[in-house]
This record gives structure tokens, sequence and C-alpha cells, in this order.
């Protein structure tokens, strides 16, 4: 399972920074790591300097193997708080996905 982390201009990624990110992605889809190829995470700040609420944004795409990818999106005021919001969004998503596989 490869993780990607992207910022856009306004968000300074740093080594840190992914290695949080994976390691907690790493942790909260552990239990469909044989089904996940790759995993992208873009981060970004839609108003740039300007101050406003939930204008961080986390999007979270999982690419798995025969499957489209599965994508979700998450704002909030802080990068934190977005890559939570999409962390749990994506997990309840490929539970789903992969549920309604099995029982068919």
């Amino acid at each position: 399972m490869k993780i990607q982390i992207n910022t856009d201009k306004n968000i300074e990624g740093h080594e840190r920074l992914e290695a949080y990110f994976s390691g907690e992605l790493e942790k909260t889809l552990a239990r469909f790591e044989d089904k996940i190829t790759r995993i992208e995470v873009h981060f970004g700040d839609e108003n740039g300097e300007k101050f406003s609420l939930h204008d961080k944004k986390c999007v979270i795409e999982v690419r798995t193997a025969k499957l489209q990818p599965v994508t979700v999106t998450e704002h909030a005021e802080s990068i934190e708080k977005a890559f939570q919001g999409a962390s749990a969004k994506i997990k309840k998503s490929l539970t789903t996905t992969f549920e309604k596989m099995k029982a068919y």
C-alpha cells in the first residue's frame, strides 16, 4: 500500500507532516491493506492568506485492485481536523464497498 501526500502552495508539507498522516492512514485502513494499492492525500487551503472557517480541505483517494477509485473530501478549520474527518469517511466508504462485495 503506497501512500502519497500532496499539499498546495498555501500548506507547508514537510517530512514530519507526511510521516504523521501516513502512519495514521496505515492504522485506520490496516484491515483493507491487502485490497488497497495506492492512497493519495491532497491538502489545500482554499482561501490562502485570508481567514475563513472551514477553508482547509483534505481529499483522500484510495485506489483498490479491480475497482474504481474511492474519493472523499472534508473541509475544516485545520488540516488535522479535515484529515480526521476525511479519514473517518474513507474508512466508512471502504467498509461499505467491501461488505457489499461480500454479499454478492
